[in-house]
């Protein structure tokens, strides 16, 4: 099933970023042209999610937040610049199920639109993006998005980070992590997976997270 979403942003840049990410997913995209008639555009194109942006011409995203939900319970994520507490908590009882705050990371956007999508329309597929702490780790191209910066990894640091986040909130074990790695060699040195690890850290740190894989000395190592 070819999943169409909508995309209600008068920042033509940002929407045009937004579009290309989720296309590349393979979903269906729809950027509202008539920022009076966004209702009217909801009902033609008949979306599986709207990403709404509070700040719009002529009505706010509030507004047309409760137009669509007079007629639809389709998911609504809202989007904003201003991500104050009080805006969270009114866009939620308008009737949005998640919000995103400006500047939008793409790798984020994409984790959020695929777990709405997996929570409504009980999707039984596996993620194509793992997401923690703001940072996404591409399962289909190995990469890792944070704050609009994407990392580079090698073939084990994915293993390592995809494992760790997998399994985040619980120690995982070095053994877990050479048998994820290494599979059958038994002649690989214990130290080549702390090499590996180190290396991961100082990228992490590189792009802004710091202590984001945590040691539990003489038990292995867990994201929290």
């Amino acid at each position: 099933m070819g999943y169409k979403i909508m995309i209600v942003e008068d920042d033509f840049s940002l929407a045009s970023a937004m579009k290309e990410q989720i296309e590349a997913w393979g979903y269906e995209v729809n950027t509202i042209k008539n920022f009076q008639k966004v209702k009217e555009e909801f009902v033609e194109a008949n979306p599986h999610l709207v990403l709404l942006d509070i700040s719009l011409p002529f009505f706010n995203g509030y507004y047309w937040c409760t137009e669509i939900r007079k007629i639809s319970n389709v998911p609504i994520v809202f989007i904003s610049s201003t991500a104050e507490n009080m805006n969270i908590v009114m866009a939620m009882n308008m009737g949005g199920d998640d919000f995103i705050s400006k500047p939008v990371d793409l790798g984020v956007l994409t984790a959020k639109i695929q777990a709405i999508f997996r929570r409504a329309y009980n999707m039984n597929i596996a993620p194509s993006v793992l997401e923690h702490k703001g940072a996404a780790l591409n399962l289909n191209d190995g990469t890792l998005d944070f704050d609009g910066k994407q990392i580079e990894l090698t073939k084990n640091e994915f293993k390592i980070l995809h494992t760790l986040m997998e399994k985040k909130g619980s120690i995982v074990s070095r053994e877990q992590l050479m048998q994820k790695l290494w599979q059958d060699d038994c002649y690989v040195e214990e130290n080549t997976l702390t090499v590996n690890v180190t290396r991961l850290r100082k990228k992490l740190e590189a792009a802004g997270l710091k202590d984001y894989i945590v040691t539990k000395v003489g038990m292995g190592y867990i994201i929290q």
